[in-house]
């Protein structure tokens, strides 16, 4: 079950707690797609969440899963997240910043496993439950 919560303190607090494994990246630039942040290939969206001002996108090529969240209007920067886990690992994999474009993208290798991901922008956060397992 999906469940967004909104206020930007909260998304705030939940993007800096569940930031157990920060993914270290340059800043984002503009990209075509999900697909394309993900690194293209053979890639595709399997879930989406619409997080208001932004879109978060769970991604699979058949070993790895990869999430970004996309902004849906750009020019200015804001705070964005993207996060992923193996269900009941220590902590996400997260990338999260003050970014022009998109947030991520983020991965995680779980064939035959169930993950948990998430998005957050400055009006919702969003994390779901184990969710595409096997």
């Amino acid at each position: 079950m999906r469940t967004p919560k909104k206020g930007i303190t909260l998304a705030f607090a939940v993007a800096a707690a569940l930031a157990g494994t920060v993914a270290t990246s340059s800043p984002a630039s503009a990209a075509s797609s999900p697909i394309a942040i993900c690194g293209g290939g053979s890639y595709h969206v399997i879930d989406q969440f619409d997080l208001e001002s932004a879109t978060a996108y769970l991604l699979y090529n058949g070993t790895y899963n990869c999430v970004v969240t996309v902004k849906k209007t750009t020019g200015t920067t804001t705070y964005v997240a993207a996060m992923i886990r193996i269900q009941g690992s220590a902590g996400y994999t997260t990338d999260g910043g003050r970014y022009q474009f998109y947030a991520g993208p983020v991965k995680v290798k779980a064939p035959g496993k169930c993950i948990e991901w998430g998005g957050v922008s400055p009006e919702v956060y969003f994390l779901s439950e184990p969710v595409h397992c096997g």
